[in-house]
């Protein structure tokens, strides 16, 4: 599995546009959110649709055309320096392929921050444009705005990538050991729903693979990971790292599922690593190579997530 192409990273009274290529997103938690990063010292501007709401499905922030639109236009926008996605929920695989993805390529490198549903817009740029990108924090979302560890990653990882290099997460080894590989992944269902399709990655193989995901009871959990297993695309991941499970069934009953479903890879696995939908979520870069260390906890960058 290759290196992907690093994005430049901020500097002070950058531009960054805010998008919901899913879901829609309450007013209140987006100003908290623009507030933060106006903070920051940057200049954030909103796309039309993000407090839009489809007329029949209202899980959706507008029409795939209007979603894809606004996502289009923030990221060809050559004032623009970050597209942040503003809240996961459901939708985005509905806009990806209206997307040009030649016009994207053309617009150059420019850093994608997102998680949740955002999975399937992390695979598409890995495989469409070969550009790394941010498993991070939702600029409109709960654990962001009331959060100082979640702002200051990603701040830290925005402004100044060498500062964090070394993520140590606290996270426990659920089965031991060192590896090497370029770091991936997600939330797992997205990653299952993916399977297949012309965006995503056709496996994980020579990775280090990120899990996660929310409100998924165990039964769920384990045809996820049942149907990548079965697919092959685990074979010959270098190593785990499991995120947050949050409103999912009693962590014991996931813990137990993962060991199951993961031991029998061989690899190093690593539990409560701090990502995804919790408090405090680290961000992550997926597409640059790393080590994991699952005895101590930690993700070290071979280089930073920006340039």
């Amino acid at each position: 599995m290759k290196e992907l192409v690093r994005p430049p990273r901020l500097a002070p009274g950058a531009r960054v546009a805010v998008v919901a290529p899913s879901g829609p997103v309450p007013e209140e938690r987006l100003q908290a959110g623009l507030d933060v990063l106006r903070g920051w010292d940057l200049d954030p501007v909103v796309a039309p649709h993000v407090l839009g709401r489809h007329h029949e499905f209202p899980y959706l922030a507008g029409t795939d055309a209007d979603r894809a639109a606004d996502f289009q236009a923030a990221w060809c926008d050559p004032s623009v320096a970050a597209v942040l996605c503003a809240r996961g929920g459901y939708g985005a695989q509905r806009m990806a392929d209206l997307l040009d993805w030649d016009a994207l390529r053309a617009a150059g490198p420019k850093v994608l921050v997102g998680f949740s549903d955002v999975t399937a817009l992390h695979e598409a740029f890995a495989t469409r444009l070969g550009l790394v990108t941010l498993h991070g924090p939702m600029a409109a979302g709960i654990d962001f705005v009331k959060n100082d560890r979640a702002q200051e990653h990603l701040r830290a990882t925005l402004f100044a990538p060498e500062t964090v290099r070394t993520i140590a997460s606290g996270g426990r080894a659920l089965l031991p050991g060192r590896a090497r590989g370029v770091v991936l992944g997600g939330c797992l269902c997205l990653l299952a729903a993916e399977l297949g399709h012309p965006h995503a990655r056709p496996g994980a193989s020579g990775g280090l693979l990120c899990l996660e995901d929310v409100g998924e009871e165990t039964y769920r959990l384990d045809r996820y990971l049942t149907q990548l297993l079965r697919a092959g695309w685990l074979d010959g991941v270098r190593g785990v790292l499991l995120g947050s499970w949050e409103e999912c069934d009693p962590y014991d009953r996931v813990r137990a599922l993962l060991t199951e479903r993961l031991g029998p890879l061989g690899v190093p696995v690593v539990e409560e690593f701090g990502f995804g939908h919790c408090a405090g979520a680290l961000t992550i870069p997926f597409g640059i190579r790393a080590e994991l260390d699952a005895d101590a906890g930690t993700l070290t960058l071979d280089e930073p997530a920006l340039s």
